[in-house]
């Protein structure tokens, strides 16, 4: 399984970018997929998650701004960013997770940057 991210790019305060990540094969055969980000020093956090029922989870700090969403036909998992801060600058990682008998497996993207100009 292959996710590629695109979408990212230089923005400024209070604009908006839309995430896209497309994946090789069937997103049914995924739980859940996510959109995770990395800021300079600091850890990679969730940022929002979608599970295959639909259901949805966002970080506190993007509630109201954020959506994630996918489309089962294209493949593709999306997040939709309005109302962007400075401190939204980060990489934004495309994560796949896969719950297997004892355990489970998580597919990454490579990352699409983010730059958030104040």
């Amino acid at each position: 399984v292959q996710l590629q991210a695109c979408g990212g790019g230089l923005v400024q305060a209070g604009g908006s970018l839309r995430l896209s990540c497309s994946a090789s094969g069937s997103i049914f055969s995924f739980n859940a997929m996510a959109w995770y980000r990395q800021a300079p020093g600091k850890q990679c956090d969730l940022v929002a998650d979608i599970a295959i029922g639909g259901g949805t989870n966002y970080a506190d700090s993007v509630k109201g701004r954020f959506t994630i969403s996918r489309d089962n036909v294209k493949k593709t998992v999306y997040l939709q960013m309005n109302s962007l801060k400075f401190e939204d600058t980060a990489v934004y990682y495309c994560n796949a997770h896969r719950l297997l008998p004892g355990g489970s497996r998580d597919y990454w993207g490579q990352g699409t940057l983010v730059t958030v100009s104040s």
